[in-house]
């Protein structure tokens, strides 16, 4: 058997890479849209949700709660206040139910994690709420995998920085897939690191806002995850 490789370390997204995430955002907004339409249509309240939601990031951070503070926030806004409680609760109760949807590992990700356990140090880099993501991780049954654990409140450039220097990793040694060009995969090749895209059928709309084109020879994509182990190997664990 082939000696793991100790210096390669191979990061995973967590939210739409290993397990099913924005899907039940966007049944969230969707009966949030249903609350609010005595004052506006769908796509209206979809973007007035979105702009609280930026405006909102750097003071509650991504994750559950801050979207449903959000919500609220929405709701009292575009009423002028007269939204009823009983929507409030509503809007109180699509919140909590985010926080607790049956978690669903994607198929093809045990199996990968698998492989590349016995290949190289595999970890998760994830962002959101700290108890938030602890929950989906302590019931996706997959931690025994990863040799380390990272929940980020953001995932830019100075997040990765500091972490691959905490932990001793070169960026010449580091590969991160995700599903989020944004969040997990810009930012991993600015800093000279390899990372795989991994597109997600679903993808919220602050995570997919990209212009820029990506021409590097360490970025990889492909729609089916029990490809990066070859991917893996053939340019990146050689």
């Amino acid at each position: 058997m082939k000696k793991m490789n100790q210096n390669k370390v191979i990061a995973f997204d967590a939210d739409d890479t290993l397990w099913i995430n924005e899907t039940f955002y966007k049944e969230a907004e969707n009966k949030f849209s249903k609350l609010l339409k005595e004052y506006l249509t769908e796509k209206e309240s979809f973007q007035e949700l979105f702009n609280t939601e930026m405006q909102n990031i750097g003071l509650f951070g991504y994750g559950a709660k801050g979207f449903t503070l959000s919500m609220i926030e929405t709701a009292l806004k575009v009423s002028e206040r007269k939204i009823s409680t009983t929507a409030i609760q509503e809007i109180l109760n699509i919140g909590k139910k985010l926080m607790d949807y049956p978690l669903v590992v994607l198929p093809g990700v045990e199996q990968v994690l698998a492989e590349l356990r016995e290949k190289c140090r595999i970890i998760i880099i994830t962002k959101g709420d700290l108890i938030d993501q602890e929950r989906k991780l302590d019931k996706s049954g997959l931690t025994p995998y990863f040799h380390h654990i990272e929940i980020l409140s953001n995932k830019k450039e100075e997040n990765y920085r500091n972490l691959l220097t905490s932990m001793e990793i070169d960026a010449e040694n580091f590969l991160m897939i995700g599903n989020s060009l944004r969040s997990d995969i810009i930012p991993v090749l600015n800093i000279g690191a390899y990372a795989i895209h991994i597109p997600f059928r679903v993808n919220w709309v602050h995570e997919s806002e990209i212009e820029e084109e990506i021409n590097s020879n360490k970025f990889f994509t492909t729609e089916n995850i029990t490809q990066i182990t070859e991917i893996a190997e053939n340019n990146f664990l050689t």
